[in-house]
């Protein structure tokens, strides 16, 4: 599966365009992170939990596009995009939609 974020793959052509894809994950801090992130923001510096938490539910969103890309058969998904929102206190979405098509 080919994944990119402009709207066409140099190269290659798209053929057909089969719509709209998507993927999300929800995610909630817990205690034991907070504690972390609250000691870390007396000295400052990247907070690793975050950040890993972060690496992991993007790519389990990014999972879940290429799946349902895959069930409607493209073999690409371009123009690709992130986006995150806040549900409550201490839960994000991590969402990420494309255009699935078919490229020669």
């Amino acid at each position: 599966m080919t994944i990119v974020n402009t709207e066409t793959i140099p190269g290659r052509e798209i053929y057909q365009v089969l719509g709209l894809v998507r993927g999300s994950t929800v995610r909630a801090r817990n205690v034991f992170r907070d504690i972390g992130a609250a000691l870390k923001n007396l000295v400052g510096g990247e907070l690793r939990d975050y950040t890993t938490m972060l690496i992991q539910a993007r790519e389990e969103a990014l999972t879940r596009m290429i799946q349902e890309a895959e069930r409607l058969g493209a073999n690409a998904i371009v123009n690709v995009r992130f986006a995150t929102s806040n549900l409550m206190g201490g839960a994000a979405e991590i969402m990420v939609y494309g255009t699935a098509v078919k490229v020669k």
